[in-house]
């Protein structure tokens, strides 16, 4: 008799920690790998919101923003937590940190009030204090005193057990330079130095996904190295871009029509990065014009 496949559990992401660590651009990294975010969610409603999410289907990934705004009921959390793992939820307590005199600093670079009111000083050391059993009991604790955005990714993908460059939205388009180069672009190759199939009769009316017209370029040496190289190049880059905090890349590719050439490789390209592990969207913007 065959076993069924018990699904993944949900899994509930808690992101909590000092104000002016970074709270809001964790929850934002989390957006950008794709879980459902909450933020400042009542510590009165945790219990009905958990209940909706087993519920339905589509939230199987969601973090939760949740910090001393509540007060002392944020005190609770750690006791609700331990009481909810036991409905199906995978939970983990994610917790932001940083020294006093670094948050004593950000408070006073922008200007906002700190949320227990005061002298900045004094209610970061009394948001330590009532902190302190929330932080005692997280599951990972960043100091995030001298991250950038991409070195906070960079831990959070750790801490997801993800691999940064496969989480990273890669789209690989092709285009006619005589119709201008994708606004959106953020690398761009010129392939108009390979052999035109555009000239060679019988190719003329068929495009870069057709075989005859791989097979062409493909007979020509300076293709089969640029496209070796290309790749490698490609590649190579990938975990930089996503060190730099980028969540999105569009790599265009272009001809002189953007028929032909560029379709041809642009497709190439997709295919590598797609047997690579890597999820890409792959687009032909002036194939029919």
């Amino acid at each position: 008799m065959r076993r069924k496949h018990s699904p993944d559990p949900k899994r509930l992401f808690v992101i909590t920690g000092m104000s002016g660590a970074g709270k809001s651009q964790a929850l934002k990294v989390f957006e950008d790998f794709g879980w459902f975010c909450v933020d400042n969610l009542p510590i009165a409603l945790l219990d009905q919101f958990v209940r909706l999410t087993l519920k339905t289907p589509r939230m199987t990934r969601v973090a939760l923003g949740m910090d001393v705004r509540e007060g002392r009921l944020l005190s609770s959390l750690p006791l609700q937590l331990k009481e909810m793992k036991s409905r199906g939820l995978r939970i983990s307590v994610l917790f932001l940190d940083a020294p006093d005199e670094a948050l004593v600093r950000r408070f006073s670079e922008t200007r906002h009030r700190h949320p227990l009111g005061g002298k900045v000083g004094d209610a970061v050391r009394q948001e330590r204090r009532l902190l302190a059993p929330i932080k005692g009991a997280a599951d990972k604790v960043i100091d995030t005193a001298h991250l950038s955005l991409g070195e906070l990714k960079e831990k959070i993908s750790e801490t997801l057990g993800l691999t940064r460059t496969r989480e990273m939205t890669l789209q690989v388009t092709s285009f006619g330079y005589k119709n201008g180069i994708p606004i959106d672009a953020d690398i761009v190759m010129d392939v108009r130095f390979l052999p035109n199939p555009h000239y060679v009769p019988g190719l003329r009316r068929l495009t870069g996904l057709d075989g005859k017209v791989r097979r062409y370029l493909l007979a020509q040496p300076i293709a089969r190295r640029f496209l070796d190289d290309w790749i490698k190049l490609v590649t190579a880059l990938l975990p930089h871009y996503v060190r730099e905090g980028k969540s999105y890349l569009t790599i265009a590719v272009g001809c002189t029509g953007g028929r032909h050439r560029s379709v041809f490789c642009t497709r190439w390209l997709a295919q590598h990065l797609r047997s690579a592990g890597h999820p890409v969207q792959e687009f032909h913007r002036d194939i029919s014009a």
